[in-house]
């Protein structure tokens, strides 16, 4: 049955948005790639958030949905627990941009094998219906080699062939062995010029490999984008978030590599600690890890580079020069 307030003519009241979502996306400019692209929808951060507060209650009033907790958000999207016909569920409405352009139909691809259900999409709004995940229980919670190795699980339950409409991995390599050149030639350079270097060979020959469509990636599986499923059956561990790709499973590991840093120690326990990660997930998910390894040295370059010109991320720089260096053969 229909909750009340969201009966047909009714509008749902507007939600109030919380201080961390407005923080992490007020003053955005509009996603350039997008723009290129000749997608729509994009759009500054401070108009999606001017219109945000009505979107939920438009979409709340669409679908027949009823407020059910307070919003959780993460950097550039706000959740909504809610109740509607089929009981608890989550409205998610993502601030426009390239890397969430496709998570929908990943997930309607993945139809909620070892990922959170879709149970219904709207994309000119990026706005997604999902299955009501358990907000409080992430990989945080359980000892590291665990989650290490949880990870590595779902990225195997996740292997499956990618639809032809998700970006290409070999795409992002061709642009990677670009810009890495770009930033050689120009002479000074923010990191170490032989891993820089290094970067820029190793994706060119990642672009140069021969063009598959590959398997369906989760390029953002770290401790925080797997929660607990309140499914009726067995209690278990899904993945949300995808940022969705095309391409080599390799590349999926990085992300938790970058995370939970402070269980990493110090000196020579940050190798020591780093090769233990990647070692663990690339067993539970049937990964070469020497291929693993390659890709984190590009992706984690292209982090290096992203922020260098940043005062205030010098230790995120660093700590992809620490990564760099441990991946090292």
């Amino acid at each position: 049955m229909r909750a009340p307030d969201s009966a047909p003519g009714h509008q749902a009241d507007e939600v109030s948005l919380p201080a961390g979502i407005v923080a992490a996306v007020a003053s955005r400019p509009a996603d350039s790639l997008l723009i290129e692209r000749g997608m729509r929808g994009a759009a500054t951060g401070d108009s999606w958030l001017r219109r945000l507060p009505r979107d939920v209650a438009d979409l709340c009033t669409d679908w027949g949905l009823v407020p059910d907790g307070s919003p959780r958000h993460g950097v550039c999207a706000l959740v909504v627990p809610v109740v509607g016909e089929a009981g608890p569920a989550a409205l998610k409405i993502t601030w426009p941009h390239l890397e969430a352009a496709t998570e929908h139909l990943a997930l309607r691809h993945w139809n909620g094998h070892g990922a959170v259900r879709l149970l219904r999409a709207d994309p000119p709004r990026w706005a997604m219906l999902l299955e009501r995940l358990d907000a409080d229980r992430d990989l945080h919670g359980i000892p590291i080699d665990d989650a290490c190795h949880t990870i590595g699980d779902l990225l195997r339950q996740l292997r499956v062939p990618a639809p032809a409409t998700v970006p290409r991995l070999t795409a992002y390599a061709a642009r990677q062995a670009h810009d890495f050149a770009e930033v050689l030639r120009a002479g000074t350079t923010p990191v170490p010029r032989r891993f820089i270097d290094q970067a820029r060979a190793l994706a060119d020959d990642f672009a140069r490999e021969p063009t598959t469509q590959g398997w369906l990636l989760h390029t953002d599986l770290h401790f925080a984008n797997v929660l607990a499923g309140v499914r009726e059956e067995e209690p278990t561990w899904l993945a949300i978030d995808p940022k969705p790709m095309a391409g080599d499973s390799a590349f999926e590991i990085g992300p938790l590599l970058w995370n939970r840093t402070t269980e990493l120690g110090t000196g020579s326990q940050i190798r020591w600690s780093l090769r233990r990660r990647m070692e663990l997930a690339c067993e539970a998910a049937e990964i070469d890890e020497d291929r693993a390894r390659a890709w984190t040295i590009v992706r984690e370059m292209d982090n290096a580079l992203d922020l260098a010109a940043d005062p205030t991320a010098t230790t995120r720089v660093g700590l992809a020069v620490a990564i760099i260096k441990a991946m090292q053969p």
